[in-house]
Formats: C-alpha cells, structure tokens, sequence
C-alpha cells in the first residue's frame, strides 16, 4: 500500500477532491495546514506598512491506496492542482510513502 500526501493550495482542494472522486478514490484525510516551500512565503502591504507572511495557507491530502492505484492519484493530484501560472512556485508537492500495514477499527480487517 501507498500513502499519497498532497499539499496543494486552498483554491485548487475543491477541483483536487472532485477530480479524486471522480477517479474512484473512496476516502481521504484532509488538514488544514501552513507552510512555506521555495517561495518562502510573501510580502503584504496593509496600511502602507509593508509585512513579510513566512507561513502560507495549505491544504494537505492524506490517501491510502493499493500500490496499483498510486500512479492514477498523483496524476489526478498532478493535473488537478497545477495553477499553470508560467514562473509561479507554490502549487504545493505530492509524497508517496510505503504503508506497512493498515486496520480498520470497526471490523480489526487488515490492509
């Protein structure tokens, strides 16, 4: 199994989540987060004071899917999330990472 984490940014979660259930994902993890990448947040003037945001608005995409299923995600994410802005940083980044094991609660079912 596969863990797919997202981070995208927080106008691009809605057409992220409806392209995902479109493609048949059941199921996601989804948190509200801040961070900073590259871009290493931005600059905002209010009142004529200039102000430097180091944290940006994100949203995180938890999915845990079969090994087989883990390239149609990150594609969906992929071309879901990209703004397309030539030059522009921040569309965020996708993690896969190996699950060992997962159990559902209800039912002890494994995997």
């Amino acid at each position: 199994m596969k863990m797919i984490i997202a981070i995208v940014k927080p106008e691009k979660f809605s057409e992220v989540k409806n392209a995902l259930t479109d493609s048949g994902i059941e199921g996601m993890t989804v948190t509200e987060v801040k961070g900073f990448g590259k871009q290493g947040g931005h600059k905002e003037i209010f009142r004529g004071t200039e102000y430097k945001i180091d944290l940006l608005n994100k949203v995180k995409i938890e999915i845990c899917v079969e090994d087989s299923e883990a390239e149609n995600v990150i594609n969906t994410v992929l071309n879901s999330a990209k703004t397309g802005k030539a030059g522009e940083i921040g569309d965020g980044k996708i993690f896969v990472i190996d699950v060992e094991k997962s159990v559902t609660i209800r039912t002890g079912e494994t995997n």
